[in-house]
C-alpha cells in the first residue's frame, strides 16, 4: 500500500489536527500552538437581535450628524475681556516706551477700555 495506512475494524484513526485547528503539530506553523477566540467577530444571530432591537435599523444613530453644543456664554464673555485687558496693555507699554507720563497712560488706556467694553456684545 503505497501511502495509505488500512487500520483494523474498531480501531480509531489518529487525529489529523491539532487543537482542533487543523495542524498536524505546530511546528513550521510560525505560531506557538496557542488557540484563541476571535473576539471582534460577530455573529449573524446577534447581529440580527441587534438590528431588529435598534429604531434605526442597527445604525445606532451614525446617519444623523450630531448636534453641536452651544459655547457657553460666560467663557465667552470671559475671553472678550481678556481680549481688551491684552490691548489695554500693549497701549499702555507702547505709551511707556514712548516716555508719557503716568497720568498720560492711566486716561489714555482707560479711554480704550471704556470704549472697547461698549462695543461689547451684551450677554443672552
Amino acid at each position: 500500500a503505497g501511502g495509505v495506512v488500512l487500520y483494523a475494524a474498531g480501531a480509531a484513526a489518529p487525529a489529523l489536527m491539532y487543537n482542533g485547528i487543523g495542524l498536524t503539530t505546530v511546528r513550521g506553523s510560525g505560531t506557538n500552538g496557542y488557540v484563541s477566540r476571535n473576539l471582534a467577530h460577530v455573529s449573524a444571530t446577534r447581529s440580527a437581535n441587534i438590528k431588529s432591537s435598534s429604531k434605526d435599523g442597527g445604525m445606532h444613530g451614525f446617519e444623523r450628524a450630531p448636534t453641536p453644543k452651544r459655547a457657553n456664554a460666560e467663557i465667552l464673555m470671559h475671553n472678550h475681556k481678556r481680549e481688551i485687558e491684552v490691548k489695554c496693555l500693549k497701549l499702555q507699554e507702547s505709551l511707556e516706551e514712548k516716555g508719557a507720563g503716568e497720568e498720560e497712560i492711566e486716561g489714555r488706556v482707560s479711554e480704550l477700555r471704556a470704549s472697547l467694553l461698549a462695543k461689547l456684545p451684551k450677554p443672552e
